[in-house]
């Protein structure tokens, strides 16, 4: 294994790891520089197993045992190794999932080709909220979404909290960031999708009616956390759907929200 100590905080070999707290110095960073952080050993195992590449692993000395046969698959890959005073003095927060990882982006995918394999897609409109693009994921992959389109101004789901609290979702469901949003939807029409915007509007059809009809291709568009889905998405879309409440409660939680519009509106076999 090609294992490096740590012995100050100051070393230059690991800036892709200094100060992960920080989530606007992420978010600005790590897409610009092709990298992203995988937190937790479990997550590192995904993260491999979907092909990405690693540019280097970052752990306490107590955890090298159990992930020796990761380190020992990529010997050109060096390890970063120190106390866990002097790694928490890196990342400025204390390392209890066992390691991290940084890993070289996957190239963008074609918007046209998820597209063609695909049935059911969720859109994220603009939610900003990590844990919700997480947890999102997480229920797309577990409720047979084939893939997620996220809007210019979404969260980007390979920041670190949002690939953890997916539980390593994000690299098994093909996602594509739009370029043109919302004139995106026409793009969902031309492959011949449905696309059915969540939001309450005078017209808005119940989710277990949207549902029943079976939609051959289905788009789910879920908008931001505070105001929902924008107007014009609403109107660009070919219908809306709500999911019906009771006990004077108005809305759920995006990601919530999601895992019922995903289980509701899955498409089965004749």
């Amino acid at each position: 294994m090609n294992i490096h100590h740590l012995d100050t905080a100051a070393d230059p070999r690991v800036s892709d790891y200094t100060q992960l707290k920080d989530v606007k110095l992420r978010t600005r960073r790590e897409p610009a520089e092709g990298m992203y952080i995988a937190e937790s050993s479990k997550v590192l195992r995904r993260a491999l197993e979907a092909g990405h590449e690693p540019r280097s692993f970052f752990l306490a000395e107590k955890w090298l045992d159990g992930l020796s046969d990761i380190m020992e698959q990529y010997p050109e890959v060096p390890v970063y190794v120190g106390s866990e005073e002097v790694l928490e003095e890196i990342t400025g927060f204390h390392l209890h999932r066992g390691a991290l990882a940084a890993m070289n982006r996957p190239a963008p995918l074609d918007l046209g080709q998820v597209l063609s394999t695909s049935r059911r897609v969720a859109v994220l409109e603009d939610i900003v909220d990590h844990t919700n693009v997480g947890a999102i994921f997480r229920s797309a992959a577990a409720l047979d979404v084939d893939a997620v389109l996220i809007s210019p101004r979404c969260a980007d789901p390979l920041y670190r909290r949002s690939i953890r609290v997916s539980m390593g979702t994000v690299f098994q469901i093909p996602w594509v960031r739009l370029q043109q949003w919302p004139a995106d939807v026409e793009l969902l029409g031309l492959h011949g999708f449905t696309t059915a915007a969540l939001a309450l509007t005078a017209d808005s059809r119940s989710v277990e009616d949207v549902g029943a009809a079976n939609y051959d291709k289905l788009a789910l568009v879920l908008g931001t956390e505070g105001d929902g889905l924008r107007r014009p998405t609403v109107a660009a879309a070919d219908l809306a759907v709500r999911i019906p409440m009771s006990g004077g409660v108005d809305s759920l939680n995006v990601a919530a929200a999601s895992a019922v519009a995903f289980w509701e509106c899955r498409f089965r076999t004749q």
